[in-house]
């Protein structure tokens, strides 16, 4: 069954407090077209600007997740990006009207439960996912932090969390279904050690913090007139730290909430990644800062999937579109200029073509004859003659008409084309063709890799005294 994408009913809005400003703010979730994916806006800005939610907008993960697009920035966006993906919704607009993300109690319930009263309305398009097809395991050195995904039905994550501390050691938490995020994960709260949140204050930071939005660990000991400041600093009658280590600022809901929360921040950066994630995501000691670099990863191999499956595939025993014959029919060029051997592909709008590059050929006796490599501008030259052939296409009468350059663009060479190679080119319409007029975006492929890339523009020009 082929799944559809999700966005909400109707507008909501929740009020808050930002952890590090202080500010009161208020956030408003809306409906969203079909591809147009999460997006956020801010509203105390003159100008409007979109920031899409993109691991390549990331610039600071020291104290959470920080997005900045053109100069615009949005703290701490991985709990709202959690309960978006947790709530299983597609396409949204998040309109925020400071530079920070309410707090709220340092979960993503709030979150999830506002977008429960939206309501989830399907529409029409079908979902995109990125299927997992083979173990991919990214190392992060720095933060000594491991991910491995691992092909599975549907998304599930497993998460290892270990502090080497006291009165945290190692825990364990998983998600086996989306499905499950509601119940089971949004409403772990974030956590912070004693020691470091003496280090945020000292720097004037978590300004809207209040001991009720995260678990306090306690690794040192702590004599009462300190416990004192602290309940004074954050407005509690009293604090004492419990045999658990734990500031009885919180009552913990799970055992492992730690952990829990740690995999719902892997679930909030992950989305940064830009498509849904079909497969088993396994986290070892996760971070924001490691999150985000393998939800880059991620986006890397993305794009190499859908450059995959654009690449032609040419199948030697299939007859061709257009043989030599056929070519020589409409191409005026013969040996040695005639640099297309086959089209295995033609519709209103692309073509595809074929060279068998190989030792014969001429200009291999004067260019690098000791390390023959086919010359660029004669590879371009193959590309020229593949897309003339597609505006050819277009007439009648195409022995009657010479094609010739207007302009060539934007050419790249990342490969050499040597011989026994042989070099598929793609030639797609940019714009549909007017006065015979035809601008092509070309690719060269050597099996897979893409060995050079350039946009063509082209005339066809009736010959002379016809």
């Amino acid at each position: 069954m082929i799944e559809k994408q999700k966005t909400i009913l109707a507008p909501v809005t929740v009020s808050g407090v930002g952890l590090h400003t202080g500010q009161t703010v208020t956030l408003s979730f809306k409906p969203a077209p079909e591809d147009s994916g999460i997006r956020f806006l801010r509203t105390d800005l003159q100008e409007e600007m979109f920031i899409e939610a993109d691991a390549d907008y990331v610039v600071d993960t020291s104290r959470g997740t920080t997005i900045e697009k053109e100069g615009v920035r949005l703290l701490t966006v991985e709990h709202v990006l959690a309960a978006i993906t947790g709530m299983d919704i597609d396409n949204i607009i998040v309109e925020v009207n400071c530079e920070e993300m309410p707090i709220m109690d340092g979960s993503s319930k709030f979150y999830v439960e506002a977008l429960e009263k939206a309501g989830i309305q399907q529409q029409e398009a079908p979902r995109q996912y990125f299927d997992i097809q083979e173990t991919v395991r990214f190392y992060d050195e720095e933060k000594d932090c491991e991910f491995i995904a691992i092909p599975a039905d549907k998304y599930r994550i497993s998460c290892m969390i270990d502090f080497n501390s006291r009165v945290l050691g190692s825990q364990y938490a998983t998600l086996d279904d989306i499905k499950e995020f509601k119940d089971n994960i949004a409403p772990c709260r974030t956590f912070v050690f004693l020691h470091e949140l003496e280090i945020l204050l000292a720097h004037n930071l978590i300004k809207g913090g209040d001991l009720s939005n995260a678990i306090v660990f306690v690794d040192r000991p702590v004599e009462q007139p300190e416990l004192d400041r602290l309940a004074k600093l954050f407005n509690k009658p009293s604090v004492e730290v419990k045999t658990e280590g734990i500031l009885n600022n919180l009552e913990p809901y799970f055992a492992n909430e730690p952990a829990r929360h740690k995999l719902l921040d892997v679930i909030g950066d992950l989305t940064l990644a830009g498509k849904r994630i079909k497969g088993h995501i396994v986290a070892t000691k996760p971070g924001h800062a490691s999150n985000v670099k393998f939800a880059r990863h991620i986006k890397k191999l993305i794009k190499k999937k859908i450059a995959e499956q654009h690449i032609p595939v040419y199948r030697p025993d299939e007859k061709p579109v257009y043989d030599i014959n056929d070519i020589k029919g409409m191409l005026p060029h013969r040996y040695p200029f005639l640099l297309v051997d086959k089209i295995i592909e033609i519709s209103d709008s692309h073509i595809v073509g074929v060279k068998n590059v190989t030792m014969n050929e001429s200009f291999f006796t004067g260019h690098f004859p000791n390390e023959p490599v086919m010359p660029g501008v004669l590879a371009i030259e193959s590309m020229a003659q593949t897309g003339g052939i597609l505006i050819l296409s277009t007439v009648e009468d195409p022995e009657n008409y010479s094609t010739y350059f207007l302009k060539i663009d934007n050419v790249k060479f990342k490969q050499k084309v040597i011989p026994g190679d042989t070099l598929i080119l793609k030639c797609s319409l940019i714009s549909p063709v007017r006065r015979g007029i035809c601008h092509m975006r070309c690719i060269g492929y050597v099996g897979s890799k893409v060995v050079l890339e350039s946009e063509l523009m082209a005339q066809i020009v009736k010959k002379p005294n016809l």
